[in-house]
């Protein structure tokens, strides 16, 4: 159920927001583009931290502004985690997360202890912020928005000052976020494996307007308005680790429609992950291929062609039962094949990837 309804217009020189979205109350909405697409600027105006010149934003059936309502940031309930955590240095980890509670006007809802809990920072409460690494910086930052209860937690590029290593010790945290957390959660970034780890909902940004939104595994499969999560267009779905074959390192997960073989990371048989399949990993063919070396074959019908970015390509979306692959074919190949949707095909799927 959507319960943020958000239309902003605003011009500055050289630049302009204009959106009207409607987003889901709960689960993590990506506000994804390249740098300049007006990301940063639509978490503001939700925030209160910029006032369009028309504006109008509900949350819950409650008017935050239109144009005879304005509340200001400090009457939102919401957390806003920014790129650095910008902590008080001479105060302790615990003394920051108690500043903020001091002046929050909002009913503690999920509470101090919980954010300790779920950003696991207990054994850090009497440190201060000069002798945390940059992750574990990161992770008091947002236990702070957390804990003054906000009703949306607003995330602003929260890894993009961190190096390789300290996302991956984050990622995990805003996993758990993802997983716990009953609140929205919108989240801006440019990074494609973020967003394909974390994102529930995406909406897709370029020159202030926004060109696609909507779950991530149906809009990343769009073929109209293709969105290219990194260098290539491809799928995100939901899955979850079957068998483990342990003489061959490797584990089937399945996902609905079927199920892929990929690299065995440990994980154990019931539980949920995700897997991103890219279209150049994926190929066709009008019979069950034999002698393969490719393990993955599944059957399918394609569902829609559309066009490349490339020259001389074509996109072929592949429904796979309730989910759907894409694959890259050049045009030749795909009227070789005499391709149109209806037809049964088979996919072999080249690469998995686990994301974790």
């Amino acid at each position: 159920m959507d319960s943020i309804k958000a239309r902003f217009k605003l011009d500055w020189p050289g630049f302009t927001l204009d959106v009207d979205l409607a987003l889901p109350g709960r689960g993590v909405t990506a506000l994804f583009g390249h740098s300049g697409s007006g990301k940063t600027t639509l978490l503001r105006c939700l925030a209160g931290l910029e006032r369009p010149s028309h504006g109008r934003l509900e949350f819950k059936g409650k008017i935050w502004q239109d144009d005879t309502t304005w509340l200001p940031t400090h009457q939102r309930s919401i957390g806003y985690v920014f790129q650095e955590a910008s902590l008080f240095a001479h105060l302790d980890v615990l003394g920051n997360l108690n500043f903020g509670l001091k002046r929050s006007a909002t009913a503690q809802r999920f509470g101090l202890e919980q954010a300790i809990e779920l950003l696991g920072i207990g054994h850090l409460l009497a440190r201060k912020p000069d002798t945390l690494s940059g992750g574990e910086r990161q992770r008091v930052g947002i236990a702070r928005a957390l804990a003054v209860g906000p009703e949306i937690l607003l995330m602003d590029e929260p890894l993009a000052a961190l190096d390789l290593k300290r996302k991956q010790e984050i990622l995990p945290y805003l996993e758990r976020l993802h997983d716990e957390l009953a609140i929205p959660v919108i989240y801006v970034s440019h990074s494609p494996d973020e967003v394909a780890r974390l994102a529930d909902h995406i909406v897709a940004m370029d020159g202030g307007r926004v060109v696609a939104h909507g779950p991530l595994g149906e809009t990343l499969a769009r073929l109209d308005l293709p969105i290219y999560l990194g260098e290539d267009a491809g799928v995100v779905l939901d899955a979850t680790v079957g068998e483990v074959d342990a003489e061959w390192q490797l584990c089937r997960v399945a996902f609905p429609g079927g199920s892929l073989w990929t690299r065995d990371h440990g994980i154990a048989p019931g539980k949920p992950v995700r897997i991103r399949v890219l279209a150049r990993d994926v190929s066709l063919a009008l019979g069950e291929p034999s002698h393969s070396s490719i393990q993955n074959i599944l059957p399918g019908v394609v569902d829609c062609i559309g066009p490349d970015d490339h020259p001389g390509l074509l996109l072929v979306r592949v429904a796979i039962g309730a989910s759907s692959l894409i694959a890259r074919l050049t045009r030749r190949s795909a009227d070789q094949l005499g391709l149109e949707p209806g037809k049964a095909v088979f996919a072999q799927v080249k690469s998995v990837a686990l994301l974790e």
